[in-house]
């Protein structure tokens, strides 16, 4: 108890409840090429859709002709929709290189770099007054009988770009024509403050004949009927994005996302309490578009009207961005205190350079989590994957497959070849779901392969003993059995109990889980007291597991034997933990021996 100076009672916790905790396992991870979303930086993703609108739908662009494929990310996009296909949890980074560029505009910008973003446009309102009916003086010049017409007039000291396409003109007769053109040009070559301003509008109400009018108009923001109310104030304002050409959603016109009475006042705050100031609101909610505190103030003098951003472009494409660009989007997961992640993703074979990086720099740094390989598409033969293993780290942290699959891409209607490391990953995954890391992720029961429609190669038994032979995994496909995970190695340099997949995951999640329950003990006495605590927090976990069908038996030593005075003189603690880990069957032998009807079983047993 604590030292009392006076008289008193003194109440005291003490918590000696701690547990091993469970940790996770199933969370993945890719680095690679896509057309939207962040860059460089970590993103949770938990299913196919969500990858879809987050980082934007794969991508092939062609030539006029169709023949020559122009930019591409097909490979990373379905390796990262493949891991979901078995779990949903991956995170996803996005690199490019110093070519992408954002799609920009006058008062508003893509949010992300990228050609997606020249499909977007903006329309805005700004003020109490702006959103409705607004007079015009100019004269207005109807064609009989057509569809179309012709607002036109000199402007003086105006800016002549006040309406714009989707805005509605009602003429003092009543007729309603919604804007469908503009153009403008100085129409004095003297003074530059005078616009020729040409509008061509769509006619909802024809009119009997023609007619020219020098009357007052009115017109009316397009996107009026979005909203109950104009903007409450003449600093705020309502935001519209479109899809103007379906290039995001495939339908032309889709809207995006709408931002009602935010403020183009630095400092302004919401009902909620949270800043309406229009560039945090666009950072905080929207997916598309952003502005600078400097445009926002441009937007303040406006009035409505729309606009499509244009110049994104986005970047070198899967084929041709530098592994070293790869590179810098794997090292965001480097540090196992920053991110957990289990199962690191190669995504597009890019050569043994990038793979090597990811063996040695992020998995054997960690050493949390495995690494999952295959090698590139022009490997296509046994003799070329054997080649490609033989260039990688030997390391039990990593795990090679037999190349790619062939599987149909719904987004453009098309078959493509995608590696097969993610899925490899993802039956890991799955086996954490249905079973226990400690599984093997291969065979009949847990290594069903998904969205296949061919191999790239489906190797014979004498090729996969090859494979095998330089632990290279084998994925095959078999008539009634599907296509299947037909191995379980690691990289291992060595034989041993970690050169099989469940080992390696098995041994990742008792240092892992016992690591954190061990922080408990930093700062505590090396004494019996807090050894026999340690033991105790140890062992009922590992008979857990052991339950589990994850180890055979294990011993946990935490005593004077290992803990010496020169240990405690150290200030280090020491817990040896021995395991014998479950093993996966990879061979089996089956022996059908006939005997004599007149021959005693156990005459016989045991001689063969």
């Amino acid at each position: 108890m604590a030292f009392q100076t006076s008289p008193g009672v003194n109440i005291s916790e003490i918590d000696l409840t701690n547990v091993v905790p469970a940790v996770a396992t199933t969370e993945g991870a890719i680095a690679g090429v896509f057309r939207w979303g962040p860059e460089d930086q970590r993103i949770l993703v938990t299913s196919e859709q969500d990858l879809a609108n987050r980082f934007g739908k794969p991508a092939s662009y062609y030539t006029d002709a169709g023949l020559t494929t122009l930019w591409t990310n097909h490979e990373t996009w379905f390796s990262a929709a493949n891991f979901l296909a078995y779990s949903d949890a991956l995170y996803v980074t996005r690199i490019t290189d110093s070519t992408a560029a954002a799609a920009g505009g006058t008062n508003f910008s893509a949010k992300y770099k990228g050609k997606l973003g020249n499909s977007i446009q903006v329309s805005h309102c700004v003020g109490t007054a702006n959103m409705g009916v607004t007079a015009r003086t100019d004269t207005l010049t109807i064609e009989p009988y057509s569809t179309t017409g012709i607002i036109s007039g000199l402007v003086a000291n105006t800016d002549p770009t006040y309406l714009a396409v989707g805005d509605r003109v009602v003429l003092s007769t009543g007729i309603e024509l919604v804007v469908s053109a503009i153009a403008t040009a100085v129409a004095d070559a003297g003074d530059a403050t005078k616009f020729q301003r040409t509008i061509t509008f769509d006619r909802r109400y024809n009119p009997a004949n023609g007619a020219q009018y020098a009357a007052a108009f009115s017109t009316q923001w397009g996107d009026a009927d979005l909203f109950d109310s104009p903007p409450s104030t003449n600093t705020r304002m309502h935001v519209v994005v479109r899809d103007i050409d379906g290039g995001i959603t495939g339908t032309a016109g889709t809207i995006l996302e709408t931002f009602e009475d935010i403020d183009t006042a630095q400092g302004a705050i919401g009902a909620d309490g949270s800043t309406n100031f229009s560039p945090d609101v666009f950072e905080n909610r929207s997916d598309w578009i952003k502005c600078t505190p400097a445009q926002a103030v441009l937007q303040a003098s406006l009035t409505f009207g729309q606009a499509t951003l244009t110049t994104g472009v986005d970047g070198l494409d899967e084929d041709d961005v530098t592994v070293g660009d790869v590179i810098a989007g794997y090292n965001l997961y480097t540090d196992p205190a920053d991110v957990d992640v289990s199962l690191i993703i190669q995504g597009k074979a890019k050569g043994s350079t990038l793979a090597n990086h990811i063996i040695n720099n992020v998995c054997e740094t960690r050493k949390d989590c495995v690494a999952f390989i295959s090698p590139e598409l022009d490997d296509t033969t046994v003799a070329n994957m054997v080649d490609f293993s033989n260039t990688l780290t030997a390391s039990t942290f990593a795990v090679i497959d037999s190349g790619y699959k062939y599987q149909y891409d719904k987004y453009s209607d098309v078959y493509r070849w995608i590696p097969l490391n993610a899925d490899i990953a993802g039956l890991c995954a799955r086996t954490d779901d249905v079973r226990d890391p400690w599984f093997s992720p291969a065979g009949y029961s847990r290594g069903n392969v998904k969205n296949v429609v061919k191999l790239q190669l489906n190797p014979a038994k004498a090729e996969r003993d090859v494979l095998y032979k330089s632990k290279i995994n084998p994925v095959i496909t078999q008539p009634g059995q599907g296509t299947i995970l037909f191995g379980d190695k690691t990289n291992a340099p060595t034989t041993s109990a970690f050169d099989r997949i469940n080992v390696r995951r098995l041994f990742i999640v008792l240092e892992k889980a016992i690591g954190v329950a061990a922080k408990s003990t930093l700062f505590e006495f090396n004494d019996d007291f807090t050894r026999a605590q340690f033991k105790n927090l140890v062992e009922p976990f590992l008979r857990d597991v052991q339950g589990r069908r994850g180890i055979y038996d294990f011993r946990v030593v935490c005593d004077e034997t290992n803990n010496t005075s020169n240990v405690i003189d150290s200030n280090q603690f020491v817990g040896d933990i021995y395991i014998k880990p479950a093993r996966s069957i990879n061979f089996i032998q089956l022996n059908f021996v006939a005997v004599r009807s007149g021959v005693e079983f156990s005459e016989v047993v045991g001689q063969f």
